[in-house]
């Protein structure tokens, strides 16, 4: 229940990736593109680790209430300091980000992560409580409200304005007939005012316990949980921030507008690690006094890359077809797509192999790795972006998952060897990679102008790659030919 909240609330939002890139050039969408990527920022700032803290502390402290009191309160004062700043000097950040003409941008963005960052907490204690449904519920309203404000303000209200004579009259209040940018913005800010109102209850039904030695204990616990967060969420979004000021202004707007919808697409397998994270911590823990618990950490791990490694194809062996989820005024951008699509395969198989320093309890090699790989994705972006645009970054977040995967498997063999099938492992993985060139290849001397001979060659490529894997794994062979039979 808690997990299918977060993933049906991303894949949801994903869907709406179409709607922008047609409704909007790529000069536009970077706007939308770039202030999330500050909201990633800052909801990491503003919560400061305090989450994982209230939930540590939560089960230590015999006094519970004053637990979430004092977190709340916490919370409730770095956010209102934080939205008051935001709102007084809205105009010179606004110009310094070369939005002079927007200060709005910056005031809804403000609202929007001072406000998810303080109901992080009430939503935290009722995951503590084990209140799953009622979790579910606010988050998913939250969701469905973002979602039909921008499909109407986005789509159904300039239809209005320009097919009905009392259309302009009635709703010049919210458009003048065009969709904006700043309605997507908008719709966000309502969502987050909704799923703040509907946690009212969980506020008030407190007794207020606030223990200033409480919070200092609290936040020396959170401290390298946020800085292990920042270089988490730098490693995910500092490419779309520094493409806009590195690139030159007349064509940074347009690279960033690509880079960010494009890679869009390779957020698919996001989604998938992360259901996958929500599923498997608890399970890796939970096998970790059984006998066999290395050896089913082993086998996991290769049934995750095999899933992978067949998403990559599925995505990149149809792009004819995958293309269509964005406008074509971003094709351009396409050539990313492979790269980013392996940098997650990367990403997933290093959420794999972290468990050994969670399970040692040797946290700190995550917050080294994660730093490293921050270093990493800035000084490539640096280097690159100069050089060949928006593929600088996209090499930048291959290069950076792919290390911090290396790093983590030697120091994981040291301190908490397992033996993962790395023979089947890498065959897997080069393999795929290298059924993708065989396409690009073949495709583009035999089938450049036939898209369905295309297709057809590529689905064979798949199919040889699904039955490689069924016969290598002798699970999946004998389930095959039982079938076959």
């Amino acid at each position: 229940m808690y997990g299918i909240s977060s993933i049906v609330g991303r894949l949801l939002n994903y869907f709406l990736v179409p709607m922008y890139s047609r409704v909007f050039l790529p000069e536009e969408s970077a706007v939308y593109v770039e202030m999330y990527a500050y909201v990633a920022f800052f909801i990491v700032i503003l919560t400061y680790g305090m989450e994982t803290a209230f939930f540590n502390f939560n089960q230590k402290e015999e006094n519970k209430n004053r637990v979430y009191s004092t977190t709340l309160t916490s919370l409730f004062t770095t956010s209102v300091l934080f939205i008051a700043a935001a709102l007084i000097f809205a105009q010179p950040i606004a110009s310094v980000l070369r939005y002079g003409d927007h200060p709005e941008y910056i005031q809804y963005f403000a609202l929007i992560v001072g406000l998810d960052a303080f109901t992080s907490i009430p939503f935290a204690r009722l995951r503590a409580e084990n209140k799953a449904m009622r979790f579910a519920i606010i988050k998913l309203i939250g969701i469905f409200v973002n979602i039909s404000l921008n499909l109407i303000l986005l789509l159904l209200v300039p239809y209005l304005y320009k097919n009905y004579s009392w259309g302009p009259e009635a709703l010049l209040w919210i458009s003048d007939g065009e969709p904006v940018v700043g309605h997507i913005f908008v719709a966000n800010l309502v969502a987050s005012l909704v799923v703040f109102v509907l946690l009212i209850p969980d506020l008030f039904k407190i007794k207020f316990g606030f223990s200033w030695p409480l919070l200092k204990r609290m936040l020396s616990y959170a401290a390298p949980l946020l800085i292990l967060g920042l270089a988490g969420i730098a490693n995910e979004t500092v490419d779309r921030i520094l493409l806009k000021y590195i690139l030159p202004e007349n064509v940074a707007m347009y690279q960033l507008g690509i880079y960010g919808m494009c890679f869009k697409i390779a957020i698919v397998m996001s989604i998938f690690v992360q259901a996958f994270r929500y599923a498997a911590e608890p399970f890796f823990f939970s096998k970790q006094k059984d006998a066999d618990a290395k050896q089913t950490y082993a086998d996991v791990m290769k049934y995750f890359v095999i899933i992978m490694t067949v998403m990559f194809l599925a995505i990149i062996l149809y792009l004819d077809i995958v293309q269509h989820f964005v406008g074509k005024e971003y094709y351009s951008g396409l050539k990313i797509v492979p790269i980013l699509l392996y940098s997650h395969v990367f990403l997933g198989v290093f959420y794999n192999l972290s468990i050994w320093y969670k399970l040692t309890g040797q946290t700190r090699f995550g917050a080294y790795i994660s730093l490293i790989g921050t270093a990493i994705s800035i000084g490539l972006n640096l280097a690159l972006i100069p050089v060949i645009g928006y593929m600088g970054s996209a090499w930048a977040n291959f290069t950076c998952y792919a290390v911090m995967m290396v790093i983590s498997y030697f120091l994981g063999q040291k301190y908490y060897r397992v033996n993962y099938d790395m023979k089947r492992i890498l065959s897997y993985m080069i393999i795929s990679a290298g059924l993708y060139f065989v396409s690009v290849y073949t495709t583009q001397y035999l089938f450049a102008d036939n898209v369905a001979l295309r297709l057809a060659f590529n689905t064979i490529l798949l199919m040889v790659f699904v039955i490689y894997i069924a016969f290598s794994e002798p699970r999946l062979k004998r389930i095959f030919v039982r079938k076959q039979g």
